[in-house]
Order: C-alpha cells, then structure tokens, then sequence
C-alpha cells in the first residue's frame, strides 16, 4: 500500500511534514519523497528506502528544506510526489491507489502526444499519468473529474499547489483521508495516527470521490462526497496501525472484535493464546478476553528493522525476511497447546516456517486463527497482492491442490458451511502442518468493522466490488 501527508502552515511546517510522513512507514517499504512550496518554488526530495529508515534518508536534508506548504509520501510503488508544469500552473502530486487500466490510459495519451518523464522499473510512473489527465481539464477541479472518469482500480491524491493543498479521496473511498488542524496550522494524511504527537486534532474525515482545498485558513469543499463507498476492509484486518481510526472506527478496537469473534465459535483446548506480531496481536488480545485462556508471547518481533514480509518483490528476499524478523521464546512453548491468531494467510510461506519454529522448540499444539476469511481473489483496486497470481493465494492453490483446476465455483468456497470449504480449509492446514486451522466469516469480520456490507471493499475474498 502507500500513505501520504501533507501540511499547510502559517509558519514553517517542515518538521511536521517530517515526522508526519514518517509516521506512515507502516504502508511502505520501497520509496519516499517529500516536496515543499517556499518562494524559491518547489523544493524535492526522493530516497529509496528498501533498505534503511525514512528518517535515516531524509534527516541529513531538513535544513535545505523550508517552506509552509508541502507534501510527503511513502510508497511500495514509485517515486513521487511528481512535480509538473502546465497551463493550470506548476504543482506537485502524490498518489495512493492502484490505476488497474494503466496500460490502456499510457497507449491513449501516447496517441494524443504526450511524452512520460518520470520511469519506474515497472514502465510509466501512475502518478505521472495521473497528473496529466489533470492536465486535461481547464481547472484542477475539471481535470480532478477527468481523472476519475477514464481511471479504473483507485486514486487518493494530494496536491501542492500555489493556491494551496488539494485534497482528493477516491472516488469510492478505498482508502480513507483525514484532516487535522491545530492553531496555524492545517494536515491531510492518510494515517489519523500522524496528528497527535504533532498537536493535530482530527477536524473531519473527507467523504468518497470529495475534493477540497486546504489553505491556512481553512478548508474549501471544491467537490461534494458521493453517497458510494467501498473502503478496503483490510486495513482494519492488517494494514491500520493500532491506534489509527478510519470512518471514525479504531483499528485495534475492531481487531479485539474480531478476535472475540474467533473465540465465539471456537472450542479447541489450549494452554495459551498468542498473536503473530504485529498486526495478529490485537486479533490474540481479543480472543484471549472472550475465551479466557492467557495471554502470551512466544514469538517476539526483533525490532521495525525488518519490513512486512509479502512486500520485497523477491520471493527469496521474503523468505529471508520472514525467518529472520521473530524470535522464539522456547520457555513459553514447550509443552504447549497453543493457539496463534493472524490476520491472514496470503501465500502461507511465513505461516508454514512459523509453524515448524514451534514444533522444532517443543509446542505440543498449533492451533491457527484466521482474523479474516480465505483470500481467493488478487487485489484490483489497491497494490496489496500486486505481484501475485490467483494460484500464488492459499485458497486458490489449495483449490487447485484438490482439484486440478481454480476454474470452479467459488461461491461453494465461501460458504462456510459446504463440504468444498471445509475440504479447502483442511489443504492449507496439511500444507502448513497445522494442528488445526480455522478462517474468520465474512458476517463476523463486518460485524466486528462496524460498517454495512456495501460501504465495505471485499473483492478479495468474496469477489465483489462497485466499478
């Protein structure tokens, strides 16, 4: 995923562009880039971070860096944000999403004569091609509809400009943007975790599809909400830090929810509960209070040094990542039957490693709690899954495993209750070498969000999705 931040400042707003941006470091591992508005017109600055901190890269540039305005991002994509000249003016543009027709829009604009500056090692850099469809209209707000009339996937932007900081969440809100506010002082981020500590309270959460203007003196609806939404229920399984709200509703409090809601309709015997760190802990916490059982730590996350293991490109990288970022704590397993929750198996590779980790140090049982049904069908609308094929998926591999073919009818898969589910279930635990393994339901996740079904984004596990 990606995670933007932007501030617009009677003073100088660096440090908070700084430390806000940072604070989304949790959605990517790839890129980062920050650009700042001063009189000297547009200031950038872009690192990898594939293989360092945030803060390591950008720290030594601070006191080159000024200005009251300015945008900063962290990405699993390419560099941005993009700074562009054209007849509405010069601008800087960040982008959060996945443009899924991207081949299609390149060829068009191709036709049309237009040339792409900005390459990543993929081709054509989206948000680059975002900013000229922009470009297209006669005003930000005309070229804003531009952009999601022809894009198909999803697109949150933030734009720098000399009228100030355009705000844009997607047109169906698939990934949430927040506005903060304290005295002076203005931000539009994609984490609420970002305001605080930086004296931020949270003013409002911007609606599907709205566009507003941020200045330092207030903020200026330029597009009403759509009544549509889809926001990606993932982020609440996973991607959302702890202490993150998004629609109002707190991360950690769903994963309690969700937990609790394992342990309702569990009745496996076990000495402990635990949650793989990090986004399973809450999941563990929550199904540890329902149930009753203690609460431990078998597994410790060595530090933030290692990044989320799905993301590398390289299968090998990832691997190595997984075995290398937790540690055993072999007093709190010999001997145990225990109960591990996570919030998904996507392809398992770290799960399988896991497993072996406990029985190798002496774990009598491993009993794994899914927080999130079977995923069975790639991301279209975010980069989560980007790289993966349908068979790269638990569900679908195991699908395949048992009947030679994933050309079958999936709806048997999703419920809970056939034969065919159970019978794909048991695959994955076989190959996991799992004691038992048991997935949340799809009406016990939404009740745990807290959202209806439809202002939910579920294609991932169940297929389904708003164009």
């Amino acid at each position: 995923m990606s995670g933007f931040f932007g501030c617009i400042s009677k003073n100088d707003c660096v440090l908070d562009l700084f430390y806000g941006t940072d604070y989304h470091s949790h959605l990517g591992t790839s890129r980062a880039g920050m650009t700042v508005l001063n009189s000297d017109g547009f200031k950038r600055a872009i690192h990898s971070i594939e293989n360092d901190h945030f803060r390591t890269k950008f720290e030594p540039e601070l006191d080159e860096l000024a200005g009251r305005s300015g945008i900063g991002i962290i990405s699993d994509l390419e560099s941005s944000p993009i700074i562009a000249s054209s007849h509405l003016g010069r601008f800087a543009i960040s982008m959060v999403g996945k443009i899924s027709n991207l081949d299609v829009l390149v060829d068009r604009s191709l036709q049309m004569g237009q040339r792409f500056a900005e390459l990543s090692e993929k081709g054509v850099n989206q948000t680059e091609l975002a900013s000229i469809l922009i470009c297209e209209g006669n005003s930000f707000e005309e070229g804003i509809h531009n952009l999601f009339h022809h894009i198909k996937g999803s697109c949150s932007l933030l734009m720098l400009t000399e009228k100030g900081i355009y705000a844009v969440r997607d047109k169906l809100g698939r990934t949430p943007v927040v506005i903060g506010k304290k005295e002076g002082s203005f931000a539009v981020a994609t984490e609420s975790i970002s305001f605080p500590n930086l004296g931020y309270e949270i003013t409002r959460y911007l609606g599907p599809g709205e566009v507003v203007l941020i200045t330092e003196d207030g903020i200026e609806v330029k597009k009403p909400a759509d009544k549509k939404m889809q926001i990606c229920g993932f982020l609440w399984v996973y991607y959302g830090y702890p202490a993150a709200y998004y629609e109002d509703i707190n991360v950690d409090t769903c994963r309690y929810r969700c937990g609790a809601a394992l342990a309702r309709r569990d009745t496996v015997e076990a000495d402990c509960v635990s949650g793989i760190p990090d986004s399973g802990v809450g999941h563990a916490i929550g199904y540890s209070n329902q149930r009753g059982i203690p609460y431990t730590r078998p597994f410790v996350k060595y530090s933030p040094t290692w990044p989320r293991s799905f993301m590398p490109q390289n299968q090998e990288v990832r691997d190595h990542i997984a075995r290398m970022k937790l540690i055993v704590n072999r007093e709190l397993i010999l001997g145990k039957r225990i109960i591990f929750c996570e919030d998904s198996i996507v392809r398992g590779t770290q799960l399988k490693d896991n497993t072996k980790k406990l029985f190798d140090e002496g774990a009598r049982e491993v009993h794994l709690r899914i927080a999130c049904p079977t995923l069975l069908f790639p991301c279209e609308f975010l980069n989560f899954s980007i790289s993966r094929t349908r068979l790269d998926l638990a569900g679908r591999k195991a699908i395949y495993e048992l009947k030679g073919t994933d050309e079958v009818d999936l709806e048997k898969y999703m419920d809970a209750e056939s034969d065919e589910y159970k019978a794909m279930v048991e695959q994955i635990r076989k190959r996991l070498k799992l004691t038992s393994l048991m997935y949340q339901r799809m009406d016990d996740l939404i009740a745990a969000i807290g959202l209806p079904k439809e202002k939910l984004c579920t294609h991932c596990w169940d297929g389904s999705s708003y164009s």
